[in-house]
Protein backbone atom coordinates (compact mmCIF):
# COMPACT_ATOMS: atom_id res chain seq x y z
CA UNK A 1 0.00 0.00 0.00
CA UNK A 2 1.46 3.33 -1.06
CA UNK A 3 0.53 6.89 -0.43
CA UNK A 4 -1.46 8.50 -3.22
CA UNK A 5 0.87 11.47 -3.64
CA UNK A 6 -0.48 14.14 -1.30
CA UNK A 7 -3.93 12.61 -0.87
CA UNK A 8 -6.65 14.41 -2.80
CA UNK A 9 -4.64 17.50 -3.68
CA UNK A 10 -3.28 16.25 -7.03
CA UNK A 11 -6.79 15.29 -8.12
CA UNK A 12 -8.29 18.68 -7.37
CA UNK A 13 -5.34 20.43 -9.00
CA UNK A 14 -6.09 18.67 -12.29
CA UNK A 15 -7.33 21.40 -14.65
CA UNK A 16 -11.10 21.70 -14.39
CA UNK A 17 -11.51 19.05 -11.68
CA UNK A 18 -12.20 21.27 -8.67
CA UNK A 19 -14.75 23.33 -10.60
CA UNK A 20 -16.92 20.43 -11.74
CA UNK A 21 -16.57 18.59 -8.43
CA UNK A 22 -17.71 21.60 -6.40
CA UNK A 23 -20.58 22.32 -8.80
CA UNK A 24 -21.86 18.76 -8.48
CA UNK A 25 -21.33 18.82 -4.70
CA UNK A 26 -23.53 21.90 -4.35
CA UNK A 27 -26.26 20.26 -6.41
CA UNK A 28 -26.01 17.09 -4.36
CA UNK A 29 -26.99 18.97 -1.20
CA UNK A 30 -30.15 20.02 -3.00
CA UNK A 31 -30.82 16.44 -4.08
CA UNK A 32 -30.37 15.26 -0.49
CA UNK A 33 -32.93 17.85 0.62
CA UNK A 34 -35.57 17.23 -2.02
CA UNK A 35 -37.24 13.98 -0.96
CA UNK A 36 -37.55 14.89 2.71
CA UNK A 37 -38.46 18.46 1.77
CA UNK A 38 -41.38 17.18 -0.30
CA UNK A 39 -42.56 15.11 2.66
CA UNK A 40 -42.61 18.17 4.92
CA UNK A 41 -44.18 20.39 2.28
CA UNK A 42 -46.98 18.04 1.23
CA UNK A 43 -47.83 17.25 4.84
CA UNK A 44 -47.93 20.96 5.66
CA UNK A 45 -50.30 21.54 2.73
CA UNK A 46 -52.59 18.54 3.24
CA UNK A 47 -52.17 17.57 6.93
CA UNK A 48 -51.94 13.98 5.64
CA UNK A 49 -48.94 11.73 6.03
CA UNK A 50 -50.57 9.36 3.56
CA UNK A 51 -50.57 11.97 0.81
CA UNK A 52 -47.08 13.12 1.78
CA UNK A 53 -45.82 9.55 1.64
CA UNK A 54 -47.48 9.02 -1.74
CA UNK A 55 -45.84 12.16 -3.16
CA UNK A 56 -42.44 11.17 -1.79
CA UNK A 57 -42.82 7.62 -3.09
CA UNK A 58 -43.79 8.94 -6.51
CA UNK A 59 -40.73 11.17 -6.53
CA UNK A 60 -38.38 8.33 -5.52
CA UNK A 61 -39.91 5.76 -7.87
CA UNK A 62 -39.80 8.12 -10.85
CA UNK A 63 -36.17 9.00 -10.09
CA UNK A 64 -35.19 5.34 -9.87
CA UNK A 65 -37.01 4.27 -13.05
CA UNK A 66 -36.54 7.29 -15.33
CA UNK A 67 -33.06 8.34 -14.14
CA UNK A 68 -31.18 5.60 -16.04
CA UNK A 69 -32.92 6.50 -19.30
CA UNK A 70 -32.08 10.17 -18.77
CA UNK A 71 -28.48 9.07 -18.16
CA UNK A 72 -28.58 7.13 -21.42
CA UNK A 73 -29.41 10.36 -23.24
CA UNK A 74 -26.48 12.02 -21.49
CA UNK A 75 -24.13 9.26 -22.67
CA UNK A 76 -25.46 9.56 -26.20
CA UNK A 77 -25.62 13.32 -26.65
CA UNK A 78 -23.35 14.72 -23.92
CA UNK A 79 -23.83 16.46 -20.57
CA UNK A 80 -23.80 20.05 -21.89
CA UNK A 81 -26.67 19.30 -24.30
CA UNK A 82 -28.95 17.18 -22.09
CA UNK A 83 -28.43 18.67 -18.64
CA UNK A 84 -30.08 22.07 -19.34
CA UNK A 85 -33.31 20.38 -20.47
CA UNK A 86 -33.31 18.14 -17.38
CA UNK A 87 -32.79 21.15 -15.12
CA UNK A 88 -35.56 23.10 -16.83
CA UNK A 89 -37.99 20.21 -16.45
CA UNK A 90 -37.06 19.64 -12.81
CA UNK A 91 -37.36 23.33 -11.95
CA UNK A 92 -40.74 23.54 -13.66
CA UNK A 93 -41.97 20.52 -11.71
CA UNK A 94 -40.87 22.04 -8.40
CA UNK A 95 -42.72 25.25 -9.30
CA UNK A 96 -45.70 23.00 -9.92
CA UNK A 97 -45.33 21.50 -6.45
CA UNK A 98 -45.16 24.92 -4.83
CA UNK A 99 -48.16 26.18 -6.79
CA UNK A 100 -50.33 23.05 -6.48
CA UNK A 101 -53.70 23.47 -4.81
CA UNK A 102 -54.85 19.84 -4.64
CA UNK A 103 -53.43 16.56 -3.37
CA UNK A 104 -53.50 15.02 -6.85
CA UNK A 105 -51.56 17.95 -8.29
CA UNK A 106 -48.98 17.73 -5.52
CA UNK A 107 -48.39 14.02 -6.13
CA UNK A 108 -48.24 14.47 -9.91
CA UNK A 109 -45.80 17.39 -9.73
CA UNK A 110 -43.58 15.59 -7.21
CA UNK A 111 -43.46 12.54 -9.47
CA UNK A 112 -42.46 14.72 -12.43
CA UNK A 113 -39.74 16.33 -10.30
CA UNK A 114 -38.29 12.90 -9.59
CA UNK A 115 -38.40 11.87 -13.24
CA UNK A 116 -36.48 14.98 -14.32
CA UNK A 117 -33.99 15.02 -11.44
CA UNK A 118 -30.46 15.19 -12.88
CA UNK A 119 -28.15 12.49 -11.55
CA UNK A 120 -25.33 14.86 -10.65
CA UNK A 121 -23.35 12.20 -8.78
CA UNK A 122 -23.23 9.94 -11.84
CA UNK A 123 -22.35 12.89 -14.07
CA UNK A 124 -19.50 13.89 -11.79
CA UNK A 125 -18.19 10.31 -11.56
CA UNK A 126 -18.24 10.02 -15.35
CA UNK A 127 -16.20 13.22 -15.60
CA UNK A 128 -13.54 11.79 -13.29
CA UNK A 129 -13.27 8.71 -15.51
CA UNK A 130 -12.88 10.93 -18.57
CA UNK A 131 -10.41 13.30 -16.93
CA UNK A 132 -8.25 10.51 -15.47
CA UNK A 133 -8.32 8.25 -18.53
CA UNK A 134 -4.51 8.29 -18.56
CA UNK A 135 -4.27 8.05 -14.74
CA UNK A 136 -6.68 5.23 -13.91
CA UNK A 137 -4.74 4.36 -10.77
CA UNK A 138 -6.15 7.53 -9.21
CA UNK A 139 -9.79 6.60 -9.82
CA UNK A 140 -10.27 5.05 -6.35
CA UNK A 141 -9.23 8.37 -4.78
CA UNK A 142 -11.56 10.25 -7.12
CA UNK A 143 -14.46 7.96 -6.27
CA UNK A 144 -13.62 8.42 -2.59
CA UNK A 145 -14.03 12.16 -3.09
CA UNK A 146 -17.41 11.44 -4.69
CA UNK A 147 -18.38 9.30 -1.71
CA UNK A 148 -17.36 12.07 0.69
CA UNK A 149 -19.42 14.62 -1.23
CA UNK A 150 -22.44 12.35 -1.21
CA UNK A 151 -22.16 11.53 2.49
CA UNK A 152 -21.72 15.19 3.39
CA UNK A 153 -24.77 16.14 1.34
CA UNK A 154 -26.95 13.55 3.03
CA UNK A 155 -25.65 14.62 6.42
CA UNK A 156 -26.32 18.34 5.91
CA UNK A 157 -29.35 18.32 3.63
CA UNK A 158 -31.87 16.51 5.86
CA UNK A 159 -30.76 18.57 8.89
CA UNK A 160 -31.50 21.80 7.01
CA UNK A 161 -34.86 20.49 5.80
CA UNK A 162 -35.88 19.37 9.28
CA UNK A 163 -34.82 22.68 10.82
CA UNK A 164 -36.87 24.68 8.30
CA UNK A 165 -39.82 22.30 8.52
CA UNK A 166 -39.89 22.60 12.29
CA UNK A 167 -40.44 26.38 11.99
CA UNK A 168 -43.12 25.99 9.31
CA UNK A 169 -40.86 26.88 6.39
CA UNK A 170 -41.27 23.69 4.36
CA UNK A 171 -41.85 25.58 1.11
CA UNK A 172 -38.60 27.50 1.65
CA UNK A 173 -36.66 24.26 2.07
CA UNK A 174 -38.01 22.93 -1.25
CA UNK A 175 -37.15 26.22 -2.95
CA UNK A 176 -33.60 26.15 -1.54
CA UNK A 177 -33.19 22.53 -2.66
CA UNK A 178 -34.29 23.42 -6.18
CA UNK A 179 -31.98 26.45 -6.26
CA UNK A 180 -28.99 24.32 -5.26
CA UNK A 181 -29.78 21.69 -7.88
CA UNK A 182 -30.37 24.24 -10.62
CA UNK A 183 -27.32 26.31 -9.67
CA UNK A 184 -24.95 23.36 -9.33
CA UNK A 185 -26.34 21.66 -12.42
CA UNK A 186 -26.10 24.81 -14.54
CA UNK A 187 -22.49 25.32 -13.45
CA UNK A 188 -21.75 21.71 -14.38
CA UNK A 189 -23.42 22.03 -17.78
CA UNK A 190 -21.37 25.14 -18.53
CA UNK A 191 -18.10 23.24 -18.05
CA UNK A 192 -17.97 21.43 -21.36
CA UNK A 193 -14.21 20.97 -21.35
CA UNK A 194 -14.27 18.29 -18.66
CA UNK A 195 -17.41 16.53 -19.91
CA UNK A 196 -17.01 13.05 -21.44
CA UNK A 197 -17.30 12.90 -25.19
CA UNK A 198 -20.80 11.92 -26.31
CA UNK A 199 -21.42 8.79 -28.35
CA UNK A 200 -22.87 11.12 -31.03
CA UNK A 201 -25.90 8.95 -31.60
CA UNK A 202 -23.91 5.88 -32.67
CA UNK A 203 -24.89 3.85 -29.61
CA UNK A 204 -28.46 2.67 -30.08
CA UNK A 205 -30.79 1.37 -27.39
CA UNK A 206 -30.22 -2.30 -28.26
CA UNK A 207 -26.44 -1.91 -27.98
CA UNK A 208 -26.79 -0.16 -24.63
CA UNK A 209 -29.11 -2.88 -23.40
CA UNK A 210 -26.69 -5.61 -24.43
CA UNK A 211 -23.84 -3.87 -22.64
CA UNK A 212 -25.75 -3.38 -19.39
CA UNK A 213 -27.15 -6.92 -19.45
CA UNK A 214 -23.73 -8.51 -19.41
CA UNK A 215 -23.16 -10.78 -16.39
CA UNK A 216 -20.36 -8.59 -15.01
CA UNK A 217 -22.53 -5.49 -14.76
CA UNK A 218 -25.62 -7.39 -13.57
CA UNK A 219 -23.54 -8.78 -10.72
CA UNK A 220 -22.40 -5.28 -9.76
CA UNK A 221 -25.96 -3.94 -9.93
CA UNK A 222 -27.02 -6.75 -7.60
CA UNK A 223 -24.21 -5.81 -5.23
CA UNK A 224 -25.54 -2.25 -5.20
CA UNK A 225 -29.02 -3.59 -4.44
CA UNK A 226 -27.53 -5.53 -1.53
CA UNK A 227 -25.80 -2.46 -0.05
CA UNK A 228 -29.17 -0.76 -0.38
CA UNK A 229 -30.62 -3.50 1.83
CA UNK A 230 -28.16 -2.44 4.51
CA UNK A 231 -29.03 1.26 4.12
CA UNK A 232 -32.76 0.64 4.35
CA UNK A 233 -32.38 -1.48 7.45
CA UNK A 234 -30.42 1.06 9.43
CA UNK A 235 -32.73 4.08 9.36
CA UNK A 236 -35.81 2.18 10.55
CA UNK A 237 -33.90 0.07 13.06
CA UNK A 238 -32.18 3.00 14.77
CA UNK A 239 -35.49 4.81 15.20
CA UNK A 240 -37.17 1.66 16.55
CA UNK A 241 -34.30 1.08 18.98
CA UNK A 242 -34.34 4.65 20.30
CA UNK A 243 -38.11 4.72 20.78
CA UNK A 244 -38.15 1.24 22.28
CA UNK A 245 -35.58 2.24 24.89
CA UNK A 246 -37.46 5.41 25.77
CA UNK A 247 -34.75 7.58 24.20
CA UNK A 248 -36.23 8.95 20.97
CA UNK A 249 -33.83 11.87 21.12
CA UNK A 250 -30.88 9.44 20.84
CA UNK A 251 -31.67 8.50 17.22
CA UNK A 252 -30.22 11.70 15.74
CA UNK A 253 -26.83 11.63 17.53
CA UNK A 254 -26.42 7.90 16.86
CA UNK A 255 -27.07 8.42 13.16
CA UNK A 256 -24.82 11.49 13.08
CA UNK A 257 -21.97 9.60 14.78
CA UNK A 258 -22.26 6.78 12.26
CA UNK A 259 -22.29 9.24 9.35
CA UNK A 260 -19.22 11.07 10.66
CA UNK A 261 -17.45 7.74 11.12
CA UNK A 262 -18.25 6.88 7.51
CA UNK A 263 -16.92 10.26 6.36
CA UNK A 264 -13.65 9.68 8.19
CA UNK A 265 -13.34 6.17 6.79
CA UNK A 266 -13.96 7.34 3.23
CA UNK A 267 -11.46 10.17 3.59
CA UNK A 268 -8.77 7.84 4.92
CA UNK A 269 -9.45 5.18 2.30
CA UNK A 270 -9.03 7.61 -0.57
CA UNK A 271 -5.67 8.87 0.72
CA UNK A 272 -3.95 5.55 0.06
CA UNK A 273 -3.36 3.70 -3.17
CA UNK A 274 -3.66 -0.03 -2.61
CA UNK A 275 -1.88 -2.70 -4.58
CA UNK A 276 -4.52 -5.36 -4.03
CA UNK A 277 -7.03 -5.57 -6.90
CA UNK A 278 -10.44 -4.03 -6.33
CA UNK A 279 -12.30 -7.34 -6.40
CA UNK A 280 -10.14 -8.67 -3.56
CA UNK A 281 -10.54 -5.50 -1.51
CA UNK A 282 -14.31 -5.78 -1.95
CA UNK A 283 -14.34 -9.20 -0.29
CA UNK A 284 -12.40 -7.80 2.69
CA UNK A 285 -14.67 -4.76 3.03
CA UNK A 286 -17.89 -6.78 2.88
CA UNK A 287 -16.54 -9.38 5.29
CA UNK A 288 -15.72 -6.61 7.75
CA UNK A 289 -19.18 -5.07 7.33
CA UNK A 290 -20.84 -8.43 7.96
CA UNK A 291 -18.76 -9.11 11.07
CA UNK A 292 -19.34 -5.75 12.67
CA UNK A 293 -23.05 -5.76 11.75
CA UNK A 294 -23.43 -8.85 13.94
CA UNK A 295 -22.93 -6.53 16.92
CA UNK A 296 -25.98 -4.42 16.10
CA UNK A 297 -28.78 -6.78 17.24
CA UNK A 298 -26.89 -7.37 20.50
CA UNK A 299 -26.74 -3.69 21.50
CA UNK A 300 -27.98 -3.29 25.09
CA UNK A 301 -27.68 0.51 25.18
CA UNK A 302 -27.55 3.58 22.98
CA UNK A 303 -23.82 3.96 23.63
CA UNK A 304 -23.15 0.38 22.51
CA UNK A 305 -25.28 0.86 19.43
CA UNK A 306 -23.52 4.10 18.51
CA UNK A 307 -20.10 2.46 18.77
CA UNK A 308 -21.23 -0.57 16.77
CA UNK A 309 -22.72 1.63 14.06
CA UNK A 310 -19.55 3.70 13.77
CA UNK A 311 -17.55 0.48 13.38
CA UNK A 312 -19.94 -0.93 10.78
CA UNK A 313 -20.34 2.29 8.82
CA UNK A 314 -16.57 2.40 8.29
CA UNK A 315 -16.96 -0.35 5.68
CA UNK A 316 -19.55 1.49 3.59
CA UNK A 317 -17.49 4.18 1.77
CA UNK A 318 -14.75 1.74 0.64
CA UNK A 319 -17.44 -0.67 -0.56
CA UNK A 320 -19.13 2.04 -2.63
CA UNK A 321 -15.81 3.20 -4.06
CA UNK A 322 -14.85 -0.32 -5.08
CA UNK A 323 -18.22 -0.92 -6.73
CA UNK A 324 -17.68 2.22 -8.81
CA UNK A 325 -14.17 1.12 -9.75
CA UNK A 326 -15.42 -2.28 -10.90
CA UNK A 327 -18.32 -0.68 -12.77
CA UNK A 328 -15.91 1.57 -14.67
CA UNK A 329 -13.94 -1.51 -15.69
CA UNK A 330 -16.93 -3.62 -16.70
CA UNK A 331 -18.81 -1.35 -19.14
CA UNK A 332 -17.98 0.73 -22.18
CA UNK A 333 -17.33 4.43 -21.70
CA UNK A 334 -20.29 5.17 -23.98
CA UNK A 335 -22.75 3.82 -21.36
CA UNK A 336 -20.88 4.75 -18.19
CA UNK A 337 -23.31 7.39 -16.91
CA UNK A 338 -26.23 5.01 -17.43
CA UNK A 339 -24.34 2.26 -15.60
CA UNK A 340 -23.64 4.48 -12.58
CA UNK A 341 -27.28 5.58 -12.53
CA UNK A 342 -28.61 2.01 -12.71
CA UNK A 343 -26.38 1.22 -9.72
CA UNK A 344 -27.98 4.10 -7.82
CA UNK A 345 -31.45 2.85 -8.75
CA UNK A 346 -30.60 -0.67 -7.60
CA UNK A 347 -29.39 0.68 -4.26
CA UNK A 348 -32.58 2.72 -3.87
CA UNK A 349 -34.70 -0.35 -4.61
CA UNK A 350 -32.84 -2.40 -2.02
CA UNK A 351 -33.19 0.39 0.53
CA UNK A 352 -36.96 0.64 -0.01
CA UNK A 353 -37.39 -3.12 0.31
CA UNK A 354 -35.30 -3.34 3.45
CA UNK A 355 -37.05 -0.39 5.08
CA UNK A 356 -40.38 -2.16 4.64
CA UNK A 357 -39.04 -5.46 6.01
CA UNK A 358 -37.28 -3.77 8.93
CA UNK A 359 -40.43 -1.85 9.81
CA UNK A 360 -42.47 -5.03 9.96
CA UNK A 361 -39.79 -6.79 11.99
CA UNK A 362 -39.61 -3.87 14.44
CA UNK A 363 -43.40 -3.79 14.84
CA UNK A 364 -43.70 -7.52 15.41
CA UNK A 365 -40.48 -8.53 17.13
CA UNK A 366 -38.66 -5.38 18.23
CA UNK A 367 -35.59 -3.42 17.19
CA UNK A 368 -33.18 -6.36 17.63
CA UNK A 369 -35.08 -8.31 14.98
CA UNK A 370 -34.96 -5.33 12.65
CA UNK A 371 -31.21 -4.96 13.20
CA UNK A 372 -30.76 -8.66 12.40
CA UNK A 373 -31.45 -7.74 8.79
CA UNK A 374 -28.15 -5.79 8.70
CA UNK A 375 -25.82 -8.81 9.01
CA UNK A 376 -28.17 -10.68 6.70
CA UNK A 377 -27.62 -7.97 4.09
CA UNK A 378 -23.91 -8.22 4.86
CA UNK A 379 -23.91 -11.95 4.16
CA UNK A 380 -25.63 -11.35 0.83
CA UNK A 381 -23.00 -8.71 0.04
CA UNK A 382 -20.17 -11.04 1.02
CA UNK A 383 -21.49 -13.91 -1.10
CA UNK A 384 -21.85 -11.60 -4.09
CA UNK A 385 -18.39 -10.10 -3.48
CA UNK A 386 -16.88 -13.59 -3.53
CA UNK A 387 -18.68 -14.26 -6.79
CA UNK A 388 -17.35 -10.96 -8.15
CA UNK A 389 -13.81 -11.88 -7.13
CA UNK A 390 -14.05 -15.07 -9.13
CA UNK A 391 -15.55 -13.23 -12.08
CA UNK A 392 -13.11 -10.31 -12.18
CA UNK A 393 -9.97 -12.26 -11.22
Amino acid sequence: MSSAASGYRPLLRTPGAAAFFLAAAVGRVGIAMTGLGLLWLVHARTASYGTAGLATAGFALAEALVGPYLARLVDRFGQPRVLPFSLLAHGTAIVGVLAATSSAALVAAATCAGAALPQLGALSAARWVHLLRERTGELPAAFSLESLANATAFLLGPVLVSALGAVDRAALSSAIAAALILGGGAALAAQGRTAPRPANGHTDGAQVGRTLLRPDFLLLATLNLAIGLYFGTMGVSVSAFAVGHGLPEAAAPITAAASLGGLLSGWLYGRRRRRAPAHRQLVVATAYLTGTALLLPLAPSATWLGAAMVATEAAVPPTLVLLNVLTERSVRRTVLTAAFTWNNSASAAGSALAASLAGRAADGLGAAAAFALAPTAGLVLLALAIAARRRFA
